[in-house]
């Protein structure tokens, strides 16, 4: 760390921390430029497909109350109870959470996040990886997720090596299931991504 006292300063100021299962849990301190430009691309996505609807998407910054032993601060989320949105943040669960991974926080994310989610009643939630560019999706059966589908955006070297049939057998579109007419693109959510 820098031997700059105002530096240090700024930077213990700007620690972000989760409270999981009631213990802190430490956040990653400064995303990268990809999972800055996939939470954007996402956000982007659904906030032009909501305006002027019930459902609203907030991006990373806003507090979620879950619980009383678990507060995140999510990459992304969408909240369709105007009643769970206060000056604060969210409080409830969302019909929808994203979150990017980074090296320090996807194993949260991938284990106790998630089951959290699941157990406070969010109904689909993606685990969104800027450096394989794939989208998992989880839907609830109610009281845990299970996995949906994998979706993966492939560099043209290795789409070059498939054939015809499988590059034909690629999905490179799907749906959320809270909105049956919202065409997301893996393009579209990996836009400039390195």
């Amino acid at each position: 760390m820098s031997e700059n006292l105002a530096y240090q300063d700024d930077f213990i100021a700007k620690r972000r921390e989760e409270l999981i299962d009631g213990k802190p849990v430490m956040m990653s301190p400064r995303p990268s430029v990809n999972h800055s430009r996939v939470v954007g691309n996402i956000y982007r996505l659904f906030s032009n497909y909501l305006n002027g609807r019930r459902c609203e998407p907030f991006g990373d910054g806003v507090d979620l109350y879950l619980d009383e032993d678990n507060q995140f601060v999510p990459d992304f989320m969408v909240v369709c109870d105007p009643d769970k949105i206060r000056l604060d943040g969210i409080h409830g669960a969302p019909d929808l959470v994203a979150e990017v991974l980074s090296p320090g926080t996807a194993r949260n994310d991938k284990t106790r996040k998630k089951d959290v989610y699941a157990r406070c009643g969010v109904r689909e939630y993606w685990l969104v990886s800027p450096d394989e560019k794939s989208v998992e999706t989880y839907r609830t059966d109610g009281t845990e997720f299970i996995l949906h589908d994998v979706y993966t955006l492939y560099p043209d070297w290795q789409l070059a090596q498939m054939s015809d049939e499988e590059r034909a057998n690629l999905v490179t579109h799907f749906k959320c299931s809270l909105f049956d007419d919202l065409d997301i693109s893996m393009e579209d959510i990996f836009y400039r991504t390195f």
